[in-house]
């Protein structure tokens, strides 16, 4: 147990200099989502441009994938966000219960997709855990850019999911990054909700 501590202090002590900017941007991000800030999509490019690389050492692939993914809807989110504001459209909306079983089912139909391209065609050594969370990160990253409220509910699963696997990819500080992305979701969550009924 006592190596178990010494190992994770040292991962700690010496992160690499990619990690750091990537937990900066990625922390700074996330804040500024939850606040509705429309700067969180162009600090979120030098974020997921840090972890695609960062990831991709990691043998996290899946994950790899999801970094450009993340880039293609900050482009679109930026957009959307300022589209929407010139339109004085509703700033919140809620998905519907037939919406989240179809969000539901596009996480089913990914994780097996991708979990089984990365156990066939990749060294991955935990292909279904990350096809899973990168599913799951998929649908969420579509919500917020569409400003749906429960985008914010799956940030907080997923972000809880991915802990105990960055822990074992010796991913400290972003180990400990996504629980702050976990509490900072929560609590976007509960804000985006005030907005939501404030115009409801």
């Amino acid at each position: 147990m006592q190596d178990f501590f010494q190992q994770i202090a040292s991962q700690f002590a010496q992160p690499p200099w990619l990690e750091w900017l990537g937990t900066l941007t990625g922390f700074l991000c996330v804040y500024l989502a939850a606040k509705q800030n429309i700067w969180n999509w162009p600090i979120s490019i030098i974020s997921v441009g840090s972890y695609a690389i960062l990831f991709y050492d990691a043998r996290l692939y899946g994950d790899t994938v999801l970094q450009f993914y993340f880039l293609s809807t900050a482009i679109y989110g930026w957009y959307y966000w300022i589209k929407r504001k010139e339109e004085k459209k509703k700033p919140i909306v809620k998905a519907s219960g037939n919406q989240l079983l179809l969000c539901f089912l596009a996480i089913f139909v990914l994780t097996i997709f991708i979990g089984y391209l990365l156990d066939s065609k990749t060294n991955s050594d935990v292909p279904y855990i990350d096809a899973f969370c990168t599913s799951v990160s998929f649908v969420a990253q579509f919500l917020m850019t569409r400003k749906i409220l429960q985008n914010w509910l799956l940030w907080v699963f997923v972000d809880i999911c991915y802990i105990p696997l960055y822990i074992h990819k010796d991913l400290m500080l972003t180990a400990i990054l996504y629980f702050v992305f976990a509490v900072i979701a929560w609590n976007g969550y509960r804000d985006w909700q005030k907005t939501y009924k404030n115009f409801a």
